[in-house]
């Protein structure tokens, strides 16, 4: 390791643990089930079980983090089940479920948690087609509403520009129309994303700019989709998107050199060392979720090669200076 500055960085991972047992956040039931269930008494019921199971999972889960010193973790779209499907628009799960949100809540507030979540991948609003708005924001209302019951005023919600639909430039303009035209409290939440295909670095830099929105740099997305910009180039560019806030990136490795869009299923150590060089000359701190498969074991073999190496400081289960 080289370099001026020490850096903190934090680390995170994604959703649910392979480590704990029997501890899944995303349990669900297929809307066919649902509709065999006869009476909506019976069917709320199900939803109900299901949902305060997840809650107790993820309640679980926050607890083991903290245990292990991981305060970044990206919450499961699938907390609750059919939240946005109109078979059960008439379940106030927030509202039934009170308690074990609020509990949630005070859990990630008194240790100082980071939570965010990452709406699923049909959730576009550059769509031209305004059922998928639709759907779109409605899936944005559940992530806040969520957040919102849990009383996380600063719970963050990760999100792409969307596809190309034939105009990079007509997209990117309905992209900011319609960002403009949703819920403030979405918008305050909102950051956006480089995707691996479309929407580069320089890409979403210029949408951020125009917006005021942070951006979350993607690493490995990076490497998949650029202009030819090496990380040196944009991170200051990124970095200034957050104003005082500490930046949040996202770092995975590829599967393989024939798949090199998929997530592998730990850190590949030597590239994430040399992304560490790069960042640590900003000398600003900085918190990444791990995207790999392996979730909390990726954390964990990755910290136990950082406690081996020269230049890296441990200051916690998941944390250290370089």
């Amino acid at each position: 390791m080289n370099g001026a500055e020490n850096v903190l960085v934090r680390l995170g991972y994604v959703a649910m643990s392979v480590e704990l047992e029997d501890c899944s956040p995303s349990k669900t039931i297929t809307v066919k089930h649902y509709e065999n269930i006869q009476g909506e008494e019976a069917r709320i019921g199900r939803l109900r079980r299901i949902t305060g199971e997840n809650l107790k999972n993820l309640t679980r889960l926050l607890y083991y983090n903290i245990a292990n010193e991981v305060r970044l973790f990206r919450i499961t779209s699938k907390l609750v089940p059919l939240a946005t499907h109109p078979l059960a628009a008439g379940w106030d799960y927030t509202a039934d479920l009170r308690d074990e949100f609020a509990k949630i809540g005070s859990i990630a507030r008194e240790n100082k948690m980071r939570l965010s979540s990452h709406p699923d991948h049909f959730t576009l609003i550059n769509s031209p087609r305004p059922e998928v708005i639709e759907a779109s924001l409605r899936d944005l209302e559940y992530h806040e509403k969520v957040f919102r019951a849990m009383g996380l005023e600063n719970a963050e919600m990760v999100m792409h520009v969307g596809g190309m639909y034939g105009s990079r430039e007509q997209s990117v303009k309905r992209f900011m129309e319609n960002f403009r035209e949703l819920p403030g409290g979405i918008r305050k939440r909102f950051l956006l994303e480089n995707d691996d295909k479309i929407y580069g670095a320089a890409d979403v830099l210029d949408i951020c700019g125009e917006l005021n929105i942070p951006m979350v740099l993607d690493v490995h997305h990076h490497m998949c989709c650029n202009r030819g910009e090496g990380l040196g180039d944009i991170l200051q560019q990124v970095y200034g998107t957050w104003g005082d806030r500490i930046p949040k990136l996202h770092f995975s490795s590829p599967r393989s050199d024939k798949n090199c869009r998929a997530h592998a299923d730990d850190i590949d150590f030597t590239s994430f060392c040399r992304f560490l060089d790069t960042a640590r000359e900003f000398g600003r701190d900085i918190d990444i979720m791990l995207e790999a498969k392996n979730k909390d074991r990726a954390l964990f073999n990755l910290m136990a090669r950082l406690k081996e190496t020269a230049g890296i400081e441990v200051t916690g289960g998941a944390s250290f200076l370089v």
